[in-house]
Order: C-alpha cells, then structure tokens, then sequence
C-alpha cells in the first residue's frame, strides 16, 4: 500500500480550473465601489454643509474692543491680529521673535564678537572655548590663597 495521493483531472480540462472569473462582474463590483465612495462622500459634504450653516448662526456677538473682525474666523486673513486689536500688544508674532531669540543665541554662541569693545572682553565660539578648555585645563587656585581664605574665615567668627 503507498500513501500517496493521485490527483486526477476530468477529461477535456488540461490540468487547470476552467471556473474563472467573468469582466463583467468584476467590472460590476468596481462600479458599484466608486457609486458607493460618491454617496457616501455626498453625505458627508452635506453634513458639512449644515453643520457650518449652524456653527456660523449660533456665534456669539462681537467683541467691542475688537475691529474689523473677518467673517470666517476659521481662516486669519494676513496681519489681521496686528490691524484689529489695541495696544498695548504682548506679544505679536510669538513664532517670529521666538525663531529671532533662537537665532541671536546661535550667533552668539558659534561667533566671536565683542562683549565689551572698552574693555576688551571678546566671546568666542563654544566649540573653541571647549577645545581650549581641554588644552589649558580648568584653573586652579593656589594652595596658600585657600588657606589664607580659611584663616580669614576663622578670625571673623
């Protein structure tokens, strides 16, 4: 007795299902996927539609302080904060003059300048302080100063 399994095929078939699939109905499902995404996507448009037509009658009356106000608040017409409302302003462009810190930072830690051209106090980039730092090492105070501060400490008390 052997184990194995003969496949046999139907006469007139050649080895392969004949069964496939017809166009048409692939053509029927493709068909009725873009009607099906249309009508749903009109539902969702209507939706929208009288959502914002409640939103808009439901809003609350103006502010007097505040002029020239636009009529679609969702979207900021250019410079509108600067032209509509009083001074004192804090703060106008918060991303504007937090990318300007920003930048003033860098400059001045990856440039040298001067921070006192009276005195001759320059700044020099950080890079450059960290590589001297590592060739000179940190400074040390002699061990006769440290001693004398200590005494002096002592009498005081």
């Amino acid at each position: 007795m052997t184990d194995e399994i003969k496949h046999e095929t139907p006469a007139g078939h050649g080895g392969y299902e004949r069964q496939d699939l017809q166009t048409s109905s692939i053509l029927y499902f493709l068909l009725t996927i873009l009607v099906g995404t249309a009508i749903c996507m009109g539902v969702l448009r209507g939706i929208f539609v009288y959502l914002d037509h409640r939103e808009k009658a439901s809003q609350p009356p103006v502010n007097p302080l505040i002029t020239n106000v636009p009529s679609d608040t969702r979207h900021i017409a250019p410079g509108y904060p600067q032209s509509a409302f009083p001074n004192p302003k804090l703060e106008e462009d918060e991303r504007g003059q937090l990318n300007g810190i920003i930048i003033n930072e860098d400059n001045e830690l990856y440039s040298y300048g001067w921070v006192d051209e009276k005195a001759g106090t320059v700044h020099i980039p950080i890079d450059r302080a960290m590589e001297l730092l590592v060739e000179r090492g940190l400074p040390v105070r002699p061990q006769a100063a440290a001693g004398d501060d200590a005494n002096k400490k002592d009498e005081k008390k």
